[in-house]
């Protein structure tokens, strides 16, 4: 098996010892994204701000790839409060489409940079 990192300018870069993705075979793990404006690698504010920022770092490593979110087979979502799953699902159903992918949520007690929600994904190339 062999597999090949990803890296867009359109997400935020690594502020780690790890790729933005990693493609093994069709199967490519999207690493955590938090709310971070790529342009300026700061966190943007606010719950839904955060959410939808996220999606769109999601959607650019995605596409990246070659790929896309409606390739996307899991998302691990990790959030600070999870008074805000709520809102995730209605924010997220503005990225997906049936069949959605198997997602698992996970309340934490803190996030890098003071984020409010992160997460991650595996997609399956076609």
């Amino acid at each position: 098996m062999t597999k090949q990192a990803i890296s867009t300018k359109d997400a935020p870069q690594a502020i780690g010892t790890y790729s933005q993705a990693v493609q093994a075979g069709g199967t490519i793990y999207l690493s955590g994204q938090i709310g971070l404006d790529p342009a300026t690698m700061q966190v943007v504010e606010g719950i839904d701000a955060q959410i939808h920022r996220v999606f769109g770092n999601l959607r650019a490593v995605a596409a990246a790839t070659g790929a896309s979110l409606d390739d996307v087979v899991k998302v691990t979502v990790f959030l600070t409060d999870l008074a805000n799953f709520a809102r995730l699902n209605e924010i997220m159903a503005q990225y997906f489409r049936q069949p959605f992918p198997a997602r698992s949520a996970v309340g934490v007690s803190q996030l890098p940079r003071g984020a409010l929600v992160e997460i991650e994904a595996i997609l399956v190339k076609p």
